[in-house]
């Protein structure tokens, strides 16, 4: 089984060495090994469990929902819960992006009417 170390972890997850304790601390990660000084030494399935924090959080998950969502995995939890979770996010996540959209359009917008004042000139 391949091993990285924190700073091989770090360029793999594109997280953060704080990130990386924050979330071991909090209960985000866990029963991540230690060599014998002591360091992390994280395994392909860390960096898998880290893709899925990933993108949790870049798509607007809270903390305390990201923690019950892994405390339900770790503890095998029931699935219907974590299903649930899940759902309620991409809803959410769905939401958040139709109102992107609508922002998007208004930048546009604005966007047209400062092209259409700098051809008119001074």
């Amino acid at each position: 089984m391949a091993t990285y170390t924190p700073a091989e972890t770090v360029a793999r997850s594109g997280f953060t060495i704080e990130t990386l304790r924050y979330y071991e601390r909090v209960g985000l990660l866990y029963d991540i090994a230690r060599d014998p000084g002591g360091r992390r030494v994280f395994t392909d399935r860390d960096l898998a469990w880290l893709e899925i924090l990933r993108c949790l959080r870049d798509t607007g998950m809270p903390i305390a929902q990201m923690q019950r969502y892994a405390d339900l995995t770790v503890n095998d939890g029931s699935v219907a819960e974590r299903l649930e979770i899940l759902r309620q996010h991409d809803e959410a996540v769905t939401e958040q992006m139709a109102q992107l959209r609508r922002w998007r359009r208004h930048l546009r917008d604005k966007i047209a009417y400062y092209e259409g004042v700098q051809d008119q000139g001074p």
